[in-house]
């Protein structure tokens, strides 16, 4: 019997009701802000609570939306730990995760490769309850049925083994990064909208050395994808998506900021 990691926030993030969940995301999809990008090689999208986040995370997924994703064989999963800390990159132990949407199974191959890599430990404690890549679950379990995943938490990573494990997990057309951050937290309303737009010019630009932990939440991953794409070249960032908590939940008193982008080829 294979080890199944159990969602740790659904009724918190997301409704833990298999239907409603279903009816929430395709009603985020349904309603998401169009995008004139081809199908992005990655994305980077939030990971809070539904009410405040799922809308601009659906900007990003927008693109797949009602397509024939039959050619995903593997969606890498990539975010930041908040609550376990660790050095270099953790897989969980378990062989498949679970949301009220049913099991989806890791990609065995692709996670005994990655675990070749320096620094890449396995950790079931680093991803018990964290919700950084569970939110995006709903999403690519109904998106790409047919996919396996890659779930892999940053701690504090070297220099370049990001870069290097999406070089190593990306390799052709069959496979799509997730990148999972938040924009900044806790500002007020318009000091985010200012600070989260300096910063999607920052993703945008690829200037990697400039993107602070105060800049996004998720910074060791998306300064991973923004140095692969610099390295393998051919590429851009694109924001699809700039919005804040209160621009979705309407309380504007201290304001978490969302971002969502493609990764495409120019």
């Amino acid at each position: 019997m294979i080890r199944v990691r159990p969602p740790a926030v659904a009724g918190l993030f997301y409704p833990d009701d298999a239907e409603e969940l279903k009816q929430m995301v395709l009603g985020f999809l349904g309603s998401a802000r169009a995008s004139a990008h081809p199908l992005p090689r990655g994305i980077i999208a939030p990971h809070a609570g539904y009410r405040y986040s799922g809308p601009i995370a659906a900007s990003a997924y927008a693109p797949f939306f009602g397509q024939d994703n039959g050619r995903y064989r593997r969606i890498v999963l990539l975010g930041p730990s908040h609550r376990v800390g660790f050095q270099g990159l953790a897989l969980p132990e378990a062989r498949a995760f679970q949301t009220p949407l049913g099991v989806v199974q890791i990609d065995g191959p692709a996670a005994e490769e990655l675990l070749k890599l320096p620094g890449v430990i396995e950790s079931d404690e680093a991803h018990a309850r964290e919700h950084s890549l569970e939110v995006h679950l709903p999403f690519v379990q109904l998106l790409f049925p047919g996919a396996r995943i890659v779930p892999v938490l940053t701690g504090r990573p070297a220099p370049g083994q990001v870069r290097q494990a999406i070089r190593t997990l990306l390799k052709d057309d069959g496979d799509l990064l997730v990148v999972s951050s938040d924009l900044s937290h806790y500002l007020s309303y318009e000091g985010a909208k200012a600070r989260d737009r300096q910063t999607a010019s920052t993703i945008e630009s690829l200037r990697s050395e400039a993107l602070s932990y105060e800049d996004a939440c998720g910074r060791d991953a998306v300064v991973g994808l923004m140095d692969y794409m610099r390295e393998a070249g051919g590429m851009r960032l694109s924001e699809v998506d700039l919005r804040n908590s209160g621009d979705t939940s309407g309380d504007r008193s201290r304001v978490v900021g969302y971002g969502a982008f493609h990764a495409v080829r120019n």
